[in-house]
């Protein structure tokens, strides 16, 4: 095709506000909507990505040199922008077409990919695949977005010889927000510190402005501790949603990107997500995050997959709910998951109440099209196990 095609193209002129992409939202917490980004944005975007991804010491992550397969699907936000930086750079690019766990692993071998990019929960299949037993991925770089990257999953894949970055963006912005890079004085701390930050969504990219915002619009400190709704501005972000314009004016509601995201930022600028604002755990006055929940229960060597909802109670409001995926030939049950996270209470990472009573073993968590985890099914799931009593849920 590249043989026959010729070396010039006379591209039309037209204004670069023109809209060039348009593509629905995934609907992880509510119906899907439409978002739209121009020529101009997009540009203006990947000449952040391109400058992120390459110039930073701690986490070089793409170069003229590098091989880059998108495990990410290109319906999903552009397969991050990723694929428009690669061809601006000029770079080797694998495109797999099926995202097959063995075959991703085959072509990782056989290209020699360096760099790739995907959420959580399909990073654990490719790690789980056969074809990817026994084998040595060093020297391989990925992003992960679309959820929150908990501790286990990195220490898994960094034995596996993987560096992973967190990343953090949505649908609405196009969509890189931050990127988890840390300077020389994060550099000094311990492994343990470094690991905590290399985690966290990381630090706005440049012309990104990040800040927390409290329900009546007034702006928080960005010190660590306070808790808001995290709220951008930046040149690339949607101006709207597509034929739902009262939506569009929900989202730039005080003149910001609302991103429904808990969050804190600290001295150092890192955003820390808490949780989505609808998946936040009400509990007898206390908020509770599933993302932090998730994140302990993975650490039990039992626990192969984790979500954690919340459901109706009527004495608390709503309880923290696990929904479990075993590693083969191993048990838990809600007794043994209470056990595991009782020494987390004492150092005080979380309350007591914070620990599920009730749990159901299965065999695979529901996910969207995109390998989110699909909290809205998993709470309807819940609802209907209950009522039918399910042999597989167990309860403390």
């Amino acid at each position: 095709l590249l043989a026959a095609a010729s070396p010039r193209y006379d591209f039309p002129d037209f204004d670069e506000n023109s809209v060039a992409t348009t593509f629905y939202t995934t609907g992880t917490t509510g119906n899907p909507k439409g978002v739209y980004f121009s020529h101009r944005q997009l540009v203006l975007h990947t000449m952040a990505e391109a400058s992120v991804l390459g110039s930073l010491d701690s986490i070089r992550l793409l170069g003229t040199n590098d091989v880059y397969m998108p495990i990410t699907p290109m319906f999903h936000v552009h397969a991050w922008g990723i694929p428009y930086v690669a061809t601006m750079l000029g770079i080797k690019q694998v495109y797999p077409g099926r995202y097959e766990p063995d075959m991703l692993c085959r072509l990782i071998k056989e290209e020699k990919v360096t760099f790739s990019h995907c959420v959580p929960t399909i990073l654990q299949m490719v790690l789980a695949a056969p074809g990817a037993q026994g084998h040595d991925f060093g020297g391989l770089k990925m992003i992960i977005g679309g959820s929150a990257l908990n501790r286990s999953l990195y220490e898994v894949a960094k034995a596996r010889g993987i560096q992973l970055t967190a990343a953090y963006g949505m649908s609405e912005t196009c969509p890189l927000i931050s990127c988890a890079h840390i300077n020389d004085e994060l550099m000094a701390g311990s492994e343990d510190e470094r690991t905590t930050y290399r985690i966290k969504a990381g630090v706005p990219v440049p012309l990104v402005e990040a800040a927390i915002m409290a329900a009546d619009g007034a702006l928080l400190p960005a010190d660590g501790e306070s808790q808001g709704e995290l709220v951008l501005r930046a040149p690339w972000l949607t101006q709207g949603y597509f034929r739902e314009p009262e939506k569009g004016a929900e989202l730039w509601e005080h003149g910001w990107l609302h991103t429904g995201d808990v969050a804190t930022i600290d001295d150092f600028g890192f955003i820390d997500i808490r949780d989505r604002i609808k998946d936040v755990i009400k509990t007898g006055g206390e908020w509770i995050s599933s993302l932090e929940l998730e994140d302990l229960i993975s650490r039990h060597p039992a626990v192969r997959e984790v979500a954690v909802v919340g459901v109706v109670d009527p004495q608390w409001g709503e309880r923290p709910f696990a929904l479990l995926v075993l590693h083969e030939g191993q048990s838990l049950d809600a007794k043994g998951l209470k056990e595991h996270l009782k020494p987390f209470v004492d150092q005080g990472s979380i309350n007591k109440w914070a620990i599920p009573s009730q749990i159901a073993l299965v065999t695979e968590v529901p996910k969207t099209s995109v390998g989110k985890l699909d909290k809205k099914r998993i709470r309807l799931d819940i609802v209907q196990w209950q009522a039918a009593g399910s042999p597989f849920l167990s309860t403390v």
